[in-house]
């Protein structure tokens, strides 16, 4: 690895008003400016170029225990690490802690909240993404994205008897199905637990696990955290959660005590098919009179008890009924975090918010690439591939868009990289190991396809996605060992209308049918 010159410091040169000199901000130029410490922030590596690395928090993501699975899927942990390590690790990169208070796309440069100046020859934003809120201001109502507000969370269960949590993504299951001691309320607006990821079918898979009583306590995380303490800002954490930072790892809640007042393990209520439709302080509940609900038991039925205790938030919920709770966590999405870079700036934007990006990860000014939870994906897919803003393709995006930085910069074209041949992602849910491969819901294939499933309670769910005799997408829950068997079925579209439903009979190791 070359060790190239250290960035160079330009000496602040006086500006004239009048008869009055005023010194210019210093200006650092860097070839390559990264501005995140996220996945997609640290997956962009030129290993003999200089790299200005601007991030709000003092800790990046760092990519460990990396495997390759397959073709295209890859398993890997998330560790926080001081930015020193990274600084000492490639002594081409500079770490720049300070977030970022404006973009000079024309000048080719940006302004940091302390006022200096980094001047760029290619910039890439891996700025991430923040919380969507169900309600900005609001001290009793936590957003969970990055390290602070992950703490804060644990600070406040530690005192809790109930909470609610509202959203039905990633971070919502894995709260529901983490936290003990405590009382869970969990709201969401669809049918189903997990609709990001599920259908109904693997739901109910799921949720048996969810309501019964948890194995003992996992082995404590051995991995060193390192923390944001002491550098937070004076504001509070609850309200600001998410606005700096970058977002937690796949296994955030490791090593966490996520452990309420109460003696008993785990103790959920699913309210499905509603929404948030008044969130009451304990002072305006009291004055509107309404009434609050015990927290339901499975012999209740339809029994409708008042609740007789006084809690310090209410939330009343679109199929009118109101529960009480300690606080509220919104985990209701994100959206792209593209606020610092668009004033002054024409960029194109997705319908979803983020930077349009093309399939060099390009965006729509010049010398400015975008990667991770920030951008939209404006290319035309593969039939087996579809943006979602998770850690593997966050990781995947700033690979590329290195690569494509370094080619551009170069001269040299550049193939689109495989990994966006066909979606694919392993995670953890409810301590089942999960697989997502290809059109796994069917997304946008419409009523012209067909599902074929295979389910053993308590051990393993495998559904396939078919259409016109060729595997288009997988779900596997569970160690199924068919990941790359499934992989390769639809990376090369065989016909497998002859197999019928022998493809999943578990008597057959269809392994040895397509390795």
């Amino acid at each position: 690895m070359q060790n190239p010159a250290a960035p160079r410091r330009q000496s602040a040169s006086p500006q004239k008003f009048g008869n009055m000199e005023v010194a210019r901000p210093p200006q650092t130029a860097g070839k390559f400016v990264v501005v995140g410490g996220g996945i997609a922030g640290l997956a962009i590596h030129f290993p003999s170029e200089e790299i200005l690395l601007v991030t709000a928090s003092p800790v990046i993501k760092a990519v460990t225990n990396f495997k390759q699975i397959s073709k295209v899927l890859e398993e890997f942990d998330v560790e926080e690490q001081p930015s020193t390590m990274l600084e000492n690790r490639f002594p081409n990169i500079k770490v720049i802690e300070c977030g970022v208070k404006q973009l000079k796309s024309e000048e080719h440069c940006i302004l940091t909240e302390d006022g200096s100046q980094y001047v760029y020859k290619k910039l890439c934003l891996c700025a991430g993404a923040k919380p969507k809120l169900i309600c900005e201001g609001n001290p009793y109502v936590l957003g969970i994205r990055d390290t602070d507000s992950a703490q804060e969370f644990q600070k406040q269960l530690m005192n809790a008897k109930r909470i609610m949590i509202i959203g039905n993504g990633g971070i919502a299951l894995e709260l529901a199905y983490e936290v003990e001691g405590c009382e869970v309320i969990w709201a969401i607006k669809d049918k189903a637990i997990g609709n990001t990821f599920f259908d109904a079918g693997a739901a109910e898979f799921l949720t048996s696990k969810l309501i019964a009583e948890k194995p003992e306590a996992k082995i404590a995380h051995k991995r060193t955290r390192y923390t944001t303490e002491g550098k937070k800002k004076e504001a509070g954490t609850k309200i600001n959660a998410g606005n700096v930072g970058s977002a937690l790892g796949p296994d955030w809640h490791e090593g966490l005590n996520l452990k309420g007042t109460r003696e008993f393990s785990h103790k959920i209520h699913i309210e499905t098919m509603c929404e948030v439709k008044n969130i009451y302080l304990q002072k305006d509940f009291r004055i509107s009179k309404k009434k609050s609900l015990t927290f339901p038991r499975d012999d209740q039925n339809e029994l409708v008890t008042t609740d007789k205790e006084i809690w310090p938030v209410y939330v009343e919920l679109t199929n009118e009924k109101i529960y009480g709770c300690d606080f509220i966590v919104s985990a209701t999405g994100v959206t792209p975090n593209i606020e610092p870079f668009l004033c002054g700036n024409n960029f194109d934007l997705g319908e979803d918010g983020g930077l349009r990006v093309d399939d060099h990860m390009h965006t729509s000014l010049p010398d400015i690439y975008a990667a991770g939870d920030i951008c939209t994906a404006s290319w035309q897919p593969s039939p087996f591939w579809q943006q979602m803003r998770l850690w593997t393709q966050a990781r995947q995006m700033g690979w590329y868009a290195a690569k494509c930085m370094t080619a551009a910069s170069l001269g040299e074209s550049i193939d689109m990289d495989f990994s966006f041949e066909l979606f694919a992602h392993v995670t953890k849910f409810f301590n089942y190991k999960v697989v997502l491969l290809g059109k796994y819901n069917a997304q946008s294939l419409g009523s012209d396809h067909e599902l074929m499933l295979r389910c053993t309670k308590g051990q393993e769910y495998i559904k396939v996605v078919m259409q016109n005799g060729r595997m288009m997408g997988a779900v596997l829950i569970g160690e199924t060992n068919l990941e790359e068997t499934f992989e390769n079925l639809i990376l090369n579209q065989m016909n497998l209308s002859s197999y019928g439903e022998d493809l999943l009979d578990p008597n057959i190791d269809i392994e040895d049918y397509f390795d």
